[in-house]
């Protein structure tokens, strides 16, 4: 299920996988993006169902579906060494870790921002987190489409694989004495190793990182606030990033 229509919208441009219908609510305002939806599904002969508003929210499985909904293959997943293999042309691997991220909102908006960010491909655990459900999709706002996903079952052994295809492994912690603006290897083969809300990265997973940085703050609530939203960590952390490779 897609949910959202920017996620629908996105779906249906990337053609990345197959969707079965879509539904639409009833009474909708105009807008360009259902516009687009409604070229897009034609182009790809994917019919489009009007219904009412109520069957669609129900359908939905998501908050706030404005009114769009998608049936749709699953996402596909990948194994951690196609995220590590060399591609001719392009930059060297840029990953995302996530070790225990459980609100799928925050899960989308980190998603969001790594799609923007350039990132090359993302690992998730597959217990003990959230996994790509239709709020995530919207909250990502049609980013899975176009990031290949590895679903792992534990960080540690997959981080043990990163390293041994020679992919530097930086975990963010708000207690490193280096910042994450200061990375040497920023411009490396990397993957930027996030924790999970409030209890951050679990101890294997901070022993396998090879570089631990945080991000710098300064104002005058940061030393009660603690650390940044893991979102909002993720957001500055992979522009950082982005902004050294550039």
């Amino acid at each position: 299920m897609v949910a959202g229509r920017q996620a629908v919208r996105e779906l249906l441009r990337a053609q990345r996988r197959r969707a079965r219908d879509i539904w639409m609510a009833d009474g909708l305002a105009p807008a360009e993006v259902l516009d687009d939806i409604a070229k897009l599904a034609q182009h790809a002969g994917v019919p489009v169902r009007r219904l009412p508003r109520e069957r669609v929210e129900a359908e939905a499985g998501a908050d706030s579906p404005q009114g769009v909904v998608a049936h749709a293959e699953p996402l596909p997943e990948v194994a951690v060494a196609e995220l590590t293999a060399p591609r001719p042309g392009e930059p060297h691997p840029f990953l995302l870790v996530l070790d225990g991220v459980t609100d799928p909102h925050n899960l989308g908006a980190v998603l969001r921002s790594a799609a923007c960010a350039g990132v090359t491909g993302v690992i998730l655990p597959r217990h003990r987190a959230a996994l790509v459900t239709p709020t995530v999709t919207k909250a990502a706002a049609g980013a899975v489409e176009y990031l290949p996903l590895a679903v792992v079952p534990g960080i540690g052994q997959a981080l043990l694989a990163l390293a041994e295809r020679g992919i530097w492994a930086v975990g963010l912690d708000a207690s490193a004495p280096l910042s994450v603006f200061d990375l040497q290897v920023a411009t490396e083969p990397l993957a930027l190793v996030l924790g999970g809300e409030g209890s951050g990265m679990a101890r294997l997973t901070r022993q396998r990182c090879d570089v631990l940085a945080a991000i710098p703050q300064t104002g005058q609530i940061a030393t009660t606030i603690g650390s940044l939203n893991v979102a909002a960590a993720a957001a500055v952390a992979c522009f950082a990033v982005a902004r050294a490779r550039a």
